[in-house]
Parts: structure tokens; C-alpha cells; sequence
């Protein structure tokens, strides 16, 4: 459910949550950026952590799109007005730190899950995959398939977001110096309509392509479409990030090779329990690493 709090003319004024002592129910706001099955696993993982851990009660909310910004905004802000004492989030823009400032100027913690806010201090914590380290797996696995001269086109997620943009530069500091000639690269929203188009325009202007890396799980399965429309003589590698959203069905059909899987139930849980740590007074490590690891056709029964 999305909500919009109406300014008429004036700023807006948070009231500040009233403290919790260890006994009393903790109410918690829990908002992930898009409607995407990563983000359902993240929601569905924070509710069987309330349900584990009786006195926490959450408010889930959800942008519209991966550049919802406007709505996120809102969703803050009304999370606030109802009295959250934390708020657990995967902000989808830097730009929503503003009204995180609000929150925290109001007494509400905020634990940042899957990206952080460069530069903001607001934070409590932040539990999220070491994107870049993450981003260097999928790197060294493909400097094992390719070699020098070999080409490439990179399906970027949404440019500016650091979480995916440290995707991409850690793939390529994760090829290690070889000497690969990228192409191609677009933006693809972590959509799979764009990533169909972008890959579909890197293909058509470089037939012979030899690789693809794909940011985000949706754009990496609109590749493997893109890939399989364009009915080529020799197909190229291709390795995702995100290990969803058919991505296992473009494994099993031998088209993607690779994809880098994150933990978004460890993530989750990890965020919700940080917060609440830090709401009861207790001490929080300021960086929760919920890890990453390489999925193939041969692995991905134990990621699933």
C-alpha cells in the first residue's frame, strides 16, 4: 500500500516516537525500493522475524518503480506520522536522505539494508552484500572464460544508485587487468524490458559479442531472451547479478552461464534485528555484510 502526506504550503513537522523499553512492541516501517521477487523475499524474511520475536509489529511500504523516489519520500514520511520508532530500508535514491533526516531528527533509527547513502551519517546501520566484492566474483568467473580481445556489453542498473553502479566496477577490477573491449552499456532500470533493449542494440551493433554482464536479475533474463531472439551462430557468456527473476530458467536452458546470488532472507533479518537492537538501547555493528556467492547451472539447486 502507497501513501502521500499532503504539505499545504508549510514543511513538515514530525512528532518524535515515543521511546520502548525492552517489554513494550516495537513498531518498526520496513520499505523496499520496486515490486520485484528479491524485494518480496526481503519483506516475507522480516515477517517471519516478527514472527519469531514477539512485541515487533511492521508497516511494510513499496515503491512503484526502481526510480520512485517521490514515492519513497512518502512513505517515509508516513511511516513517521505513525509513530514508527525505526524504519528498515532500501533507499532508492540518495536523494531520499533528506526525509531520513526528518526521521532521525524526530528520534526514529534507520537501518539501511541492500545500498547505502554515500556521505549520509543519519544511519544507524547499514546490512547490506558488499556490492563491489560482490561485483568482483562475477569478474573473476568471467576471466576464466574469456581472453584478451574479447568483447563485452554491460547492462548497467540505474546509474547513480552506488549499490549497482559498485556492481559493475567491481566485475571489472574482478577481470583483473584483462584486457577486455567493452562495446557496449546502457541503463536498464533493473527492468527486463530494458534489459531486452539495451542487449538487443549491443547485439545487432556487435554480432559477434562474446560476452554480457547484467547489474540487476531482471535485466540480466531480458538478455537471455534478447540473446535467444537473436538466433546467433555463437552465443555469448552471459552472467547476471541477483540470481531472480528467471534468471534459473535462462540457466537450465544453457543460455545464462552465470549470475551472482545475494541473500536478501540474511539481509533482511539482519536489518530488522539490527534495528531493533538499537531502538532497545543495545550496541549495533554500523556494517552488517550479508555475504554473496556464485551461482551456475551445476550450484543452483542450493540457492533455490
Amino acid at each position: 500500500m502507497r501513501f502521500r502526506t499532503i504539505l499545504a504550503g508549510a514543511a513538515l513537522v514530525f512528532t518524535a516516537a515515543a521511546p520502548s523499553s525492552g517489554a513494550d512492541t516495537i513498531k518498526i516501517g520496513f520499505i523496499t525500493k520496486f515490486p520485484v521477487p528479491f524485494f518480496a523475499t526481503m519483506e516475507n524474511a522480516a515477517k517471519d522475524y516478527a514472527a519469531a520475536n514477539p512485541g515487533i509489529e511492521l508497516i511494510f511500504g513499496q515503491g512503484a518503480s526502481a526510480t520512485d523516489i517521490e514515492g519513497q519520500i512518502a512513505q517515509i514520511e508516513s511511516m513517521v506520522t505513525q509513530g514508527v520508532q525505526g524504519i528498515a530500508i532500501t533507499p532508492v535514491d540518495p536523494t531520499v536522505a533528506a526525509t531520513l533526516d526528518k526521521a532521525v531528527a524526530a528520534g526514529v533509527k534507520v537501518v539501511l539494508m541492500d545500498n547505502d547513502i554515500p556521505g549520509w551519517t543519519g544511519r544507524t546501520a547499514l546490512a547490506t552484500t558488499d556490492n563491489y566484492n560482490a561485483g568482483k566474483i562475477a569478474g573473476a568467473h568471467l576471466k576464466t572464460l574469456l581472453k584478451p580481445g574479447d568483447t563485452m556489453g554491460i547492462l548497467e542498473g540505474v546509474p547513480g544508485v552506488p549499490a549497482l553502479d559498485d556492481r559493475v566496477k567491481g566485475m571489472i577490477d574482478g577481470l583483473g587487468g584483462l584486457d577486455v573491449k567493452i562495446v557496449g552499456r546502457g541503463a536498464t532500470n533493473c527492468t527486463e524490458e530494458l534489459g531486452i533493449s539495451v542487449a538487443e542494440d549491443i547485439l545487432t551493433a556487435n554480432p559477434d559479442l562474446k560476452s554480457i554482464y547484467a547489474a540487476c536479475g531482471p535485466p540480466a533474463a531480458g538478455a537471455a531472451q534478447a540473446i535467444k531472439n537473436a538466433n546467433l551462430a555463437a552465443k555469448p557468456i552471459l552472467v547476471g547479478f541477483d540470481f531472480c527473476c528467471g534468471e534459473a530458467e535462462a540457466m537450465v536452458a544453457g543460455i545464462e552461464d552465470a549470475t551472482v546470488a545475494q541473500f536478501p532472507t540474511r539481509m533482511a533479518s539482519l536489518g530488522v534485528e539490527a534495528l531493533v537492537k538499537a531502538i532497545r538501547g543495545e550496541a549495533v555493528e554500523s556494517l552488517i555484510d550479508s555475504g554473496a556467492a556464485l551461482v551456475t547451472k551445476d550450484n543452483m539447486a542450493d540457492f533455490q
